[in-house]
């Protein structure tokens, strides 16, 4: 029985997805969204349908990515044992007044400057300084 086309398609966009990780870290969601694909490509040899295959990647996609949350949630607060670690390090450049990425407890945040006047370069170490939502206010380490 030959491979459907779908097959391949899922399979490369599997692939892409898991290696963008790599590239640009999003706390795994593209690695899990690229998981979901390979698993979708293996679900199009049995059903051929396209759009059930897209509506189980709708559904399999944010439910792993709900379960890995869970799962790494608990992992880290069971190897919190010390204060929470307030330090973290620029991924990309934080230009004045805009957003950047920040690597902090192991994930990628996104991350804007305390003073929206400086601008902080890229592998910088920070000082962690609140959250508002999902975006971290950070200064340079050199000033505190």
């Amino acid at each position: 029985m030959p491979v459907q086309i779908t097959t391949i398609l899922w399979a490369i966009a599997g692939l892409i997805l898991s290696l963008m990780e790599l590239i640009l870290p999003t706390a795994f969601v593209e690695l899990i969204m690229g998981i979901s694909a390979l698993i979708v490509a293996a679900f199009s040899l049995i059903v051929p349908n396209v759009n059930v295959q897209v509506g189980l990647w709708l559904i399999l996609s944010p439910t792993l990515i709900i379960i890995s949350r869970g799962f790494l949630a608990r992992k880290h607060h069971r190897l919190t044992v010390i204060e929470e670690e307030r330090e973290g390090e620029t991924i990309t450049e934080i230009l004045p007044g805009k957003t950047g990425r920040v690597l902090y407890e192991g994930n990628s945040w996104r991350a804007k400057c305390v003073d929206e006047n400086q601008a902080i370069a890229s592998s910088q170490r920070v000082y962690i300084v609140s959250r508002q939502g999902n975006t971290l206010i950070v200064s340079p380490y050199e000033l505190n």
